[in-house]
Formats: C-alpha cells, sequence, structure tokens
C-alpha cells in the first residue's frame, strides 16, 4: 500500500513497504528538468544533478563513492525533460545511513570552483560521446526539428558555451528557483520502518522555501514538422521519423501505448516484422512514445546502410499507411492489452521499480493508482480509441532527422 505524507514546509514523503524484501529504494524527486531552462541555463539541471556528488561540507566525492561501497549500495542519479532524481538502493539496515547521505548531499553540497572546472570537462565528454553515436544524435537533432523555439527541443546536457558560463551562483540561483519544498517528492520503497520515516521527516520536513522560488510552467509547444539532414562517414545511416501526439496526463495513454506496441514496440511488432523478419533491411527498428505534461510524440527509428536507407524509408511508410488505411486487428489490439498488463506487473518486482513509480506518480499525477486500477483501465482499452490516434497522430506531417554518408 502507497501512503503520502505532506511534511509541515510542503515536502511530500511517499511510502510502499515491502516487508518480504531486505532492501530500500530511496529517491529525491524534484520537479525541475531541461524544458524550464531559460536559453543561457541549457544543461544546468543536468549541471547540478553532477556536482551534488562532487562534495559537501563534510564529505569529499570519494568519501560518498566509498560510503556506499562499504555497504554494498548503489547510488546514482538522472535528468530529465521535466524532473531530476538522486537515488540509492541499499539494505534495509543502511537506510537511514544512505537517507543521511543523500541529505548531506542536497543540502550542502559545496560546489567548489575546482570541482566545478573538472566536472564541467566531464560532462563536455559526455556531449561528445552523444554526438559522435549517431544513433543517439539523430534523435537529439530529431527534438530540435520539432521544437525549435522552445526548451523542449534543447539537449538535456546542454552545450559547451553555456557550460561554461556556470557558476557556484549561477547554481545557487537555480536550485532556489526550483528546489523548494513543495517542488520536492522523496519517494521510498522496500522494507520501511516508522524510524526511517521519521528519519526523513527529520531531515527534509524543516527547510524553508526561497524568496527567489517560481512555479514550473507549462508552455504547450507547437510541434512543427521539418526535416534534419547530417552527412557523416559512416557504414549505416540512421532515421528518425516523430509525430505529435498525446501527454502523460491524456485520458487516452494506455491507448496510445498499445498502439505503439502494435506499431513498432516489440519483436513482434508490424515494423519490427515487416522491416527486419521479412526484408532483411536493418537490425535495430522500432517505435517508442515520449509523454509529457501538455505534449507528446510518437517517434521511429530504424538504421540500415547507407545504400538501403530509401527502402528503409518507403517501407516505414508502407507500414503506416496500412495501418491508417486498415487499422489493426483484434488479435493485435488483445495482444497489446496483455502485453501493457504484463509489462506493468513486472516491472513492479523490485523496489526501485515501485520507487520510481510512487515518485513519478506523486510528481506528475499526485495520486497513486492500485494495480487492479490499472489492470483495469488497460481493459478498456477500445478499437474505438486506438482508431481515433491513428486518425489524429498519422495525419500529421512528421519531423524527420536523418544521419548518414550521402543521405538526401
Amino acid at each position: 500500500m502507497v501512503t503520502v505524507y505532506t511534511c509541515q514546509n510542503g515536502v511530500r514523503i511517499v511510502s510502499e513497504e515491502i516487508p518480504h524484501v531486505r532492501s530500500i529504494s530511496v529517491g529525491i524527486w524534484v520537479g525541475a528538468g531541461s524544458r524550464f531552462e531559460l536559453p543561457e541555463e541549457n544543461g544546468i539541471t543536468h549541471f547540478i544533478e553532477h556536482m551534488l556528488f562532487k562534495g559537501t561540507t563534510t564529505r569529499t566525492a570519494r568519501q560518498i563513492a566509498e560510503e556506499f561501497d562499504r555497504i554494498g549500495g548503489e547510488i546514482n542519479a538522472f535528468t530529465s525533460k521535466e524532473n531530476t532524481c538522486y537515488y540509492a538502493k541499499v539494505l534495509d539496515h543502511h537506510g537511514e545511513l544512505a537517507v543521511s547521505i543523500l541529505a548531506d548531499m542536497f543540502f550542502n553540497s559545496t560546489f567548489d570552483a575546482n570541482e566545478l572546472d573538472k566536472e564541467r570537462q566531464v560532462v563536455l565528454e559526455e556531449i561528445l560521446m552523444s554526438e559522435d553515436a549517431p544513433d543517439d544524435d539523430v534523435h537529439e537533432q530529431l527534438w530540435h526539428v520539432m521544437y525549435p523555439k522552445d526548451a523542449l527541443g534543447l539537449p538535456i546536457l546542454g552545450t559547451n558555451r553555456t557550460l561554461s558560463t556556470f557558476t557556484e551562483e549561477t547554481i545557487r540561483n537555480y536550485m532556489d528557483k526550483y528546489y523548494y519544498p513543495e517542488n520536492i517528492v522523496i519517494s521510498i520503497a522496500g522494507n520501511v520502518t516508522k524510524e526511517l520515516l521519521l528519519h526523513i521527516e527529520k531531515l527534509f520536513g524543516q527547510y524553508e522555501r526561497s524568496s527567489k522560488a517560481v512555479d514550473t510552467t507549462l508552455t504547450h509547444p507547437e510541434f512543427h514538422s521539418g526535416k534534419f539532414v547530417k552527412e557523416r562517414d559512416v557504414e549505416q545511416s540512421h532515421l528518425a521519423i516523430s509525430y505529435p501526439a498525446i501527454g502523460v496526463k491524456d485520458p487516452n495513454l494506455n491507448s496510445f501505448i498499445a498502439l505503439n506496441n502494435i506499431v513498432g514496440g516489440n519483436m513482434s511488432s508490424r515494423l519490427f516484422q515487416e522491416v527486419r523478419e521479412e526484408r532483411g533491411l536493418a537490425y535495430t527498428i522500432y517505435s517508442y512514445q515520449s509523454c509529457y505534461a501538455d505534449v507528446g510524440a510518437f517517434t521511429i527509428y530504424g538504421s540500415t546502410n547507407n545504400q538501403q536507407l530509401s527502402v528503409m524509408r518507403d517501407t516505414i511508410n508502407t507500414t503506416l499507411k496500412k495501418v491508417q488505411a486498415d487499422g489493426i486487428t483484434d488479435t493485435e489490439l488483445a495482444n497489446a492489452k496483455e502485453q501493457l498488463k504484463g509489462s506493468f506487473v513486472l516491472g513492479l518486482e523490485g523496489t526501485n521499480s515501485r520507487m520510481s513509480r510512487n515518485g513519478r506518480n506523486e510528481l506528475i499525477h499526485g495520486r497513486h493508482k492500485s494495480i487492479d486500477e490499472i489492470i483495469s483501465e488497460i481493459d478498456e482499452v477500445s478499437m474505438d480509441k486506438v482508431d481515433q490516434l491513428i486518425r489524429s497522430i498519422f495525419s500529421a506531417d512528421p519531423a524527420t532527422s536523418i544521419i548518414g554518408q550521402g543521405v538526401k
């Protein structure tokens, strides 16, 4: 059972007790992501995520790593376009120590000038690594095609130019804006005790909202069709195609996920079977859904040798046109619904997955549905709902990104 407690300062503590396990997963979820950055701040959310591991007033970066290694625990973090999460997984009797270290990082990071310079170089290497990988770069360029005038289209990692401007002052100003109590969720799952919850409240329930705090606002950006082409000396061409779709709060979300599974989300999907199994045009071909609070996208990716790019692209278009013209079958819909239920339930096997699910749900939706409610909603996915999505999604002009040799 998921319980939510709101501290006096507005921090929400979401807990799910799983008494038969011997581990604890805890995450600090912050409603701050790259889409809320100003143009000159691009990449700062992700840079802050890195810097919280670089030392506090009481611990060096090495000591943070060594303490978790000593107890056999894991600590990590990630930044997305709409939120940031700092998380750890440890044996249950190390829960208080893990929370204490996370709190130390969260409140007492020093942002030392030397560490800032070193981590700037680390993130720059991360950017270069992404740019060197065409299967990553093609998606990054695709988002810029889709949203050229909005922060949603900018890279989460930022750029070399913006990275060079980040200082302790700019970091603290940004954290004052978005790291305020009402924008924080502490999610914990596993063998949770009352004492551990009280420890979390003691550490996170007292700090105050800065006078600089601002509420995150959605921009409802307009989707742009268009095309990006990059010539590169590579053996394979990489193609990404995206259509405007629905946001994460849309009541038809499960129908959208089911449609994705049918079109390209798994090995039995239309695209996988037609492009890879029937024609042997690609090793990698798939589709996926991206759903944010106000907008979403349906994206197809495939890579093939440079000479076969046009054939693969035509095959993808023909497959989508057939979906538009004939719809999907009853068997495909039934299978997709069972896949959804299976992946949902199997995805709840570990404490980390439950912590993540609960943290996201509280931060985005402010409510927690039971497993039975979710399964019931999946069962309600109908042919009519999927057909409506097919008409609305694939009738739009797509955005396209291509990287390869001799591409156009």
